[in-house]
């Protein structure tokens, strides 16, 4: 290697160097794919403004709604890799790697997982038309007509229909999906429940608050291991005798494939120092959120572990990409 080569390297990497150290030098954006009021755009915002106060530079978040939740992490993929265009996603992120065959990008491989967020439970709902009031009765009732009740979700290949999909499997009982219909929101599905044209649903327990608080919805059980502050007097689905069942709703923090280690690196550093303080956590707790926990490695296992999850139930349920 000549001397001016050498220089050059070396200054090359003095600059790399110090763009890593300086990071952020300019204003970082938030991509939520999802749409305004739900666990990610709240969660997101919270950790935005937080991060704006930690690195004196803007942290925006901008709601990129449509395609199926595909339209944000789309643009996300396509963004510079340099830290500064991030996504905040759900375990969506994981599932959709595995069943949706004709997306723009890759979910596992053009993204880096940088960081967890929260995890939270879904909630089990029915119509009051149902008459049903237990776990323990749905489960007799689906039994008991096998193939007849029929049960809701957001979309195929969603979260809820997951969820609902794991629950089905536990529970050793057979129903009719009903997926929402493309561009509906989750309040919609929610409403049809309601009007009985799906008898059950597993959704995100923030939307169905009001439905629930109104006396439209009768909750039955929460999805993870351990009862939700919003929903205190209600069992977990594993108490109310599906034994071991856990199926929360997580949120966290991807970057476009070829972001620098460094960047990676400090993003995942600074969102467990701001997730750590008080005011945030207990802001997080407060609305139902259970901040997780994992270093940067950790977290992009936890992620590829739940996509091989999400595989093993759309095999087990049977449902096509």
């Amino acid at each position: 290697m000549s001397s001016r080569m050498a220089l050059g390297f070396v200054c090359s990497l003095a600059l790399m160097l110090q763009t890593l150290q300086d990071y952020p030098v300019k204003p970082v954006r938030f991509i939520e794919p999802f749409g305004a009021g739900g666990g990610p755009d709240l969660v997101g915002r919270a950790l935005a403004q937080k991060l704006t106060e930690l690195w004196g530079q803007p942290v925006t978040l901008e709601n990129v709604p449509g395609a199926g939740a595909t339209a944000g992490p789309a643009q996300v993929a396509k963004s510079p890799a340099d830290g500064y265009t991030l996504l905040v996603s759900t375990s969506a992120q994981a599932y959709s790697a595995v069943l949706l065959k004709n997306l723009p990008y890759d979910p596992l491989k053009d993204f880096i997982p940088v960081a967890p967020l929260t995890s939270q439970p879904y909630v089990l709902v029915t119509g009051k038309l149902t008459g049903i009031t237990t776990v323990g009765e749905l489960v007799a009732a689906a039994k008991e007509k096998p193939g007849q009740l029929k049960f809701g979700s957001t979309g195929t290949g969603t979260g809820t229909h997951l969820a609902i999909e794991k629950f089905n499997l536990a529970a050793g009982i057979k129903a009719v999906h009903v997926p929402a219909q493309p561009g509906d929101a989750i309040t919609d599905t929610i409403a049809s429940a309601v009007a009985g044209r799906t008898d059950y649903m597993l959704a995100p327990i923030q939307l169905a608050l009001i439905d629930i608080r109104a006396g439209r919805l009768r909750p039955l059980g929460v999805s993870a291991k351990k009862r939700s502050p919003l929903l205190p007097e209600v069992s977990t689905i594993a108490e109310a005798g599906v034994a071991d069942f856990d199926y929360p709703i997580w949120y966290g923090v991807w970057t476009p494939a070829g972001t620098p280690a460094g960047v990676v690196d400090k993003l995942a550093k600074d969102i467990a120092r701001a997730l750590a303080t008080p005011d945030l956590r207990d802001w997080l707790v407060k609305h139902g959120a259970d901040p997780m926990s994992m270093s940067q490695p950790e977290f992009a296992r936890f992620v590829l572990s739940e996509s091989e999850s999400a595989a093993r139930i759309i095999e087990a349920a049977g449902i096509k990409p």
